[in-house]
């Protein structure tokens, strides 16, 4: 028979604090990191969707590194948007 360990009431502390204060930054993070990563993608493979911005060389030089990530961008760049994507 295997005794189950409760949590300590420290631990319940740290997770309340975790919530109460870390868990909206982290949620922040890793919203800002995504944009950054699609910004990226935009800048680099923008002539996939008609938007010349680098010379292709520079994109082809990319373009392995990138590829992996390419299906979900362009699904997110060409999905409609409206007022309650804003509020999000």
């Amino acid at each position: 028979m295997t005794e189950e360990k409760k949590p300590g009431f420290w631990s319940n502390i740290k997770s309340v604090l975790y919530g109460m204060a870390g868990h909206d930054m982290s949620r922040y993070a890793l919203k800002t990191r995504g944009s950054m990563e699609h910004l990226f993608i935009l800048i680099t493979m923008g002539d996939l969707l008609g938007i010349p911005i680098l010379p292709p060389y520079y994109s082809l030089r990319l373009l392995p590194y990138v590829v992996p990530q390419i299906s979900t961008w362009k699904r997110r760049m060409l999905r409609e948007r409206d007022l309650t994507d804003a509020l999000a």
